[in-house]
């Protein structure tokens, strides 16, 4: 039976916030990503302005890919107390930087529709104005 996860309260996470020791807040979830400071792909910077404080926003506002969603298991250290969690639901965005993974559906069928729309009008325009002209 696998060990109880540990339980960490927001004020001692505060101090947690430099390269030496960096731990975020990702999902009511805690995560030492102190060892993944230099091979994260958008710098050590990016996660030193988050880190001793909650970077859930900021996480899936990026859109990390289910790839990094998984390693970010391997720096998973403990969970937030229950007193310190957020109630707040964010969705999971997995797709690129400021797309929403829940609308795929809806713009597959309107990145042609519109196109085809435009041009099937255009068409219409054209033949209006070549038969008025002759």
């Amino acid at each position: 039976m696998p060990a109880p996860a540990k339980v960490f309260r927001r004020s001692e996470l505060k101090a947690k916030k430099d390269s030496r020791q960096t731990y975020l807040i990702i999902h009511n979830k805690v995560y030492d990503v102190t060892k993944f400071l230099e091979e994260h792909p958008g710098g050590e910077e990016v996660l030193l302005e988050q880190a001793g404080a909650d970077a859930t926003e900021s996480f899936e506002d990026v859109g990390h890919s289910a790839d990094a969603r998984d390693l970010m298991e391997s720096y998973y250290v403990g969970d937030l107390h229950p007193d310190d969690q957020t109630k707040k639901k964010y969705a999971t965005n997995t797709g690129p930087a400021g797309t929403d993974p829940s609308n795929t559906s809806n713009s597959s069928w309107t990145g042609w529709l519109l196109p085809l729309g435009i041009a099937v009008a255009a068409i219409i325009g054209y033949r209006f104005i070549s038969q008025s002209s002759s």
